[in-house]
């Protein structure tokens, strides 16, 4: 990188824009009739185009093998290649679909940051005005070069960054710094110390010129500016893998070792037990069909897309399907103050007077219509009012107690404006005195620091009048206000000063107004959601420390513990390891924090394995986002590169929306997790049928055929599975801690009770039905059952019996499935309607092929006898109650053990 990073401190290559102007452009090589055509083509050779470069894209043949290779993946290939092998083409097509489907949604996430970066470019404007050969000529913004002299008007698009050498400009900054006021830049000499995007004469790549006149000379282009070094570090930051999808790599090689495990060992003890070789490997193929779970990876993906459409209705667009899993481990958010904890509506909330302190009076009168002369605000002739906020709230104000000015009058009247100079932190306007005749006033108003150190009481100790209004503005402070000072001076016409320097001194205070963004309502709400949940909340936020830390206090923030680091940019490494270590309870403010400060917390926070979520507007925000592993944006305020950088995008600014988001995330992983307990609680009663024909050396025939084990696992398993990932919170989701990065979605206890209680009792039913069929028709261990056998019938509705009841078993363990420790009864037994016609649409798929006579030969079923059915129907019921026993006397156990 060769350009100047954001701390102030010059590049080891390239110019230092603040260096002396003479210096400057004798680096440069320029002088005042700019480059020669020749000079300048030599330079774009050199330093290349004026573009932000997006990253070179991978070859999407590579990352469609790597898709298709996924471990998921790899498994759902197997499913298909026996459903062919099984000459079922149809199954076999659909599971290649949704292989496909998967790898093209996984595809569209890897585009994501190049994305962003090809946003930043659109920043840059096509052409540029520039001297050259000592004539004004318009030339391709990407043909600009280190040493261009630039004009900029009013409407301008900045295409490089540049210093002013002459006239000044107001530009606004926002897509770099987030602050909405247009800032003035004037040519003059740098002051030391500043970071790059504070200093009054740089201007930058891809902000506007919103007013004035003035010629920069270039002195970064492409790359090199700050949009590039954004551009950089967003294409550095990678994304990464979710938890989820972590885990999900993990279950997958899991099943697939344990498939593979089982089939082989099965297949060597069929063998050893007299099987014959084929019988032995059509046995291991139905383990392997058993054992994949071949809706998985479709029904976490349809669970996420489910989650993505509730939130969007809630106002939080999610752009990756993982990242609403990712939201339910959050534990640390970092968010803006003003316009998401705030309501981003400045009003006037408290005036002080020398004279009469805060009790009102004409002196506050007089204060409130000064401070409303002293802006340039300006109504709209629908009666709109048009300006920076804080102005309009000072008219606003002014107007509320009868003192507001005529706005059109005061400009047509005025005399001189001095517009606010960040440097100095003040402005003042020299207007006529209302009936004064040809007398003139000056008003300023600015930070207190700035407007009381030119009063007349000013320098000198800390004591009288100066002292007082000192005192006064760090109490305003303390009470989430925005403090400004208001002075006049009278002018006599013929004594105008002609220097802004020589006006704005003398002054004597009028008071200080305060200003107040009020905390938005249910952000109080939100933040006890969050400490009850375990989460903690630090902001980030370039305002005053006092005034942030106000306003953390008033929603809750900082309990039982609040810091404050007063400059944030100035904070090491190591003190922000320790600021931020994970064992500490106490919520941060990190105030006057520049974007930068954002990816600095950032990079702390996940160092100390904790999940992040952070929250941004400005282009200067996009790495922090990147780096985060949920990036939030703002969709009202923020740029259109902080949307395209984040994961998340808040239709409504609101800092409670990202708390819903993270309720949100925690349901969705804990229904992953439920259809997940339902569907490998099937995985013990399709494999133990075929344990009890191999142990049995064939004495037992198959009680189940692979095509049945197909049928559960593609047709009825699906829908109601698909329905779970729709289930309505569980009582207590947000009332425990956020899960480790590192808990497995599948845990010990979940395989004890899907394999060892749910799929043990599914098993036990389902052999019980098998074997009470072929009992009745008089079977005897070992009796032929094949083809032409007098048993053969008996068989054919035995192996229907126990594909039935799987299926009626599967219904038990959807309801049971629906809480993890919760009894039914707490979220309701029928409020879920969608698993409700998903049992309908399983107990009609189930009829059709038994009943069906088209459908029987294809699946070796037959039309069951009412006893069966009768005995079936009853499985639901005992599944799903010895669960609910078992959840009981867990609940009982955790409320009797000693705290």
């Amino acid at each position: 990188m060769t350009h100047l990073p954001a701390t102030g401190t010059p590049a080891a290559t390239g110019p230092d824009p603040r260096e002396p102007l003479s210096l400057l452009r004798r680096e440069l090589g320029t002088g005042a009739e700019g480059l020669s055509d020749r000079e300048a083509s030599r330079r774009l050779a050199v330093h290349g185009p004026n573009e932000v470069q997006a990253q070179q894209r991978t070859h999407i043949g590579r990352e469609l093998v790597q898709q298709l290779a996924h471990p998921l993946a790899l498994l759902l290939w197997a499913a298909a290649a026996l459903a062919f092998v099984a000459r079922i083409a149809v199954l076999g097509w659909a599971i290649v679909a949704v292989i496909m489907i998967n790898a093209a949604f996984a595809l569209l996430q890897e585009r994501q940051a190049e994305r962003a970066v090809e946003t930043l470019a659109r920043y840059v404007p096509e052409h540029a005005e520039v001297i050259r050969n000592g004539r004004r000529r318009t030339v391709e913004a990407r043909t600009l070069v280190p040493g261009d002299l630039l004009l900029l008007e009013e409407g301008d698009k900045v295409p490089a960054d540049a210093r002013l050498t002459q006239g000044g400009i107001e530009a606004d900054l926002s897509m770099l710094t987030g602050e909405s006021a247009p800032a003035e830049r004037v040519a003059g000499p740098a002051v030391q110390g500043l970071p790059l995007l504070q200093e009054t004469d740089l201007v930058f790549s891809g902000t506007t010129c919103t007013g004035g006149r003035a010629q920069a000379i270039v002195y970064a282009t492409g790359n090199r500016t700050e949009l590039g070094r954004i551009a950089a570090l967003s294409r550095r930051s990678h994304r990464e893998q979710s938890p989820l999808e972590h885990q999900v790599k993990r279950v997958a090689w899991f099943i697939a070792a344990a498939a593979v495990a089982m089939g082989a060992v099965f297949l060597v003890t069929g063998v050893a037990v007299g099987l014959p070789l084929t019988d032995s490997l059509m046995f291991a193929i139905g383990l392997l069909v058993a054992n994949v779970p071949e809706g998985l990876l479709p029904i976490i993906t349809l669970a996420l897309a489910v989650g993505v459409r509730s939130l969007a209705r809630r106002g939080a667009v999610v752009k990756r399907l993982s990242a609403v899993e990712t939201l339910g481990s959050t534990n640390v958010i970092c968010t803006d103050k003003t316009g998401t904890l705030t309501r981003n509506s400045m009003r006037l909330q408290s005036l002080w007077t020398p004279e009469e302190g805060d009790a009102g009076g004409p002196g506050t009168e007089e204060l409130s219509r000064a401070a409303a002369v002293c802006t340039t605000v300006t109504r709209d002739p629908y009666g709109q009012l048009h300006g920076d906020p804080t102005e309009i709230a000072l008219v606003v104000g002014a107007a509320d107690r009868g003192v507001c000015p005529d706005l059109a009058a005061r400009d047509a009247q005025r005399r001189v404006l001095y517009r606010f100079d960040p440097r100095l932190r003040m402005m003042s306007v020299v207007d006529p005195v209302p009936g004064g005749g040809d007398r003139l006033v000056l008003v300023a108003k600015g930070a207190p620091e700035a407007v009381l150190a030119r009063t007349v009481t000013g320098p000198g100790p800390p004591a009288g009048p100066a002292g007082e209004a000192r005192a006064a503005a760090d109490d305003m402070a303390r009470d989430g206000m925005r403090v400004l000072a208001v002075a006049t001076r009278a002018i006599a016409p013929e004594a105008m000063p002609v220097r802004r320097e020589d006006a704005e001194t003398g002054l004597r205070l009028l008071g200080l107004v305060g200003l107040y963004d009020p905390p938005r309502p249910e952000v109080a709400a939100a933040v006890r959601r969050c400490h009850e949940a375990g989460v903690r909340v630090h902001i980030v936020t370039g305002d005053n420390g006092a005034t942030a830390a106000a306003v953390a206090r008033e929603v809750g923030i900082g309990e039982p513990e609040l810091r404050v680091v007063p400059e944030a940019e100035t904070v090491s490494d190591p003190e922000l390891d320790r600021l931020l270590a994970s064992d500490s309870p106490a919520e941060i403010v990190f105030a006057r924090s520049s974007p930068e400060t954002k990816l600095k917390v950032a990079d702390a926070l996940r160092h100390h394995g904790q999940i992040v979520a952070m929250t941004g507007d400005g282009v200067n925000d996009a790495p922090a986002l990147h780096r985060a592993h949920i990036g939030v944006a703002m969709g009202r305020s923020g740029t259109d590169v902080a949307r395209e950088a984040a994961t998340m995008v808040l239709t409504d600014d609101n800092f409670a929306t990202i708390v819903t988001a993270i309720e949100a995330g925690r349901r969705v992983y804990d229904n992953v997790r439920k259809f997940i307990v339902y569907i490998f609680a099937h995985l013990t009663p399709e494999v133990v049928p075929f344990a009890v024909f191999a142990l049995s050396g064939g004495a037992v025939p198959l009680p189940l055929t692979v095509l049945q084990i197909l049928a559960i696992d593609l047709g009825t398993e699906t829908l109601p599975a698909l329905a779970l990932g729709r289930e309505r919170a569980e009582p207590g989701s947000m009332s425990r801690p956020p899960r480790k990065s590192s808990q497995g979605v599948i845990s010990r206890d979940m395989l004890i009770r899907s394999w060892g209680y749910l799929g043990t009792v599914s098993a036990a039913l389902a052999m019980s039905a098998f074997f009470y069929v072929l009992w009745r028709a008089g079977w005897q261990p070992g009796d032929p059952t094949g083809t032409g056998s007098p048993l053969h019938d008996a068989y054919v509705t035995a192996t229907t019996a126990t594909f039935a009841a799987i299926v009626t078993c599967q219904i038990g363990t959807a309801f049971a499935a629906r809480t993890d420790h919760a009894p039914l009864r707490e979220i309701g037994l029928l409020t879920n309607p969608l698993l409700l016609a998903g049992i309908a649409f399983e107990l009609a798929f189930t009829a059709a092929l038994i009943y069906a006579p088209p459908v029987q030969g294809v699946f070796g079923t037959a039309a069951l006898p009412l006893d069966v059915v009768l005995l079936v129907l009853t499985f639901p019921v005992l599944v799903w109650g010895t669960d609910e026993l078992r959840r009981a006397v867990r609940r009982r156990r955790y409320t009797s053990r000693p705290r």
